[in-house]
This record gives C-alpha cells, sequence and structure tokens, in this order.
C-alpha cells in the first residue's frame, strides 16, 4: 500500500468577488469558487487532471487535499 500523499491547497475569502480563492503550488493548480466544498471539487478534479505530468509515478488513489482557509472573523449577528 503506497503512502498517502496530500497537497495544501491556500484559500482566501474575496469578500468583493464573493468567491474563495485557492491555490496549490505543488500541484500546480489555481480555482475560484463561490463555496469551499466547489473550491474543493475544482481543484480535486484539476489535480487528477494534473497528476500525471506534474507528480509521474504518484498513485491517484492516494492523493488527499487538504484546505487551508483564511477569512476575516465576522461578529455575531
Amino acid at each position: 500500500m503506497s503512502k498517502p500523499v496530500i497537497f495544501t491547497v491556500s484559500a482566501v475569502w474575496d469578500a468583493d468577488a464573493g468567491v474563495w480563492s485557492g491555490h496549490c503550488d505543488d500541484i500546480p493548480a489555481a480555482a475560484d469558487a463561490p463555496t469551499l466544498d466547489e473550491l474543493l471539487a475544482k481543484v480535486s478534479a484539476m489535480t487528477l487532471d494534473l497528476l500525471p505530468d506534474n507528480h509521474p509515478g504518484v498513485d491517484p488513489a492516494q492523493v488527499y487535499l487538504q484546505i487551508t482557509a483564511l477569512r476575516e472573523a465576522q461578529p455575531a449577528a
């Protein structure tokens, strides 16, 4: 069994655009989406597409994505 390969996606909320902007230089991939779930879906698809060219020999079944998200704290409503 292969060891898991974990890629970290850094995401930042863009309040002006109303989207999460995320990137991972190790894949390399970048995308925008209105929710973190949609961002994860986009980056996941990109990762699997780019994996053979950028990380040959890595089993796609062993790839995991970790999101680190940054957003300004909001007061409780």
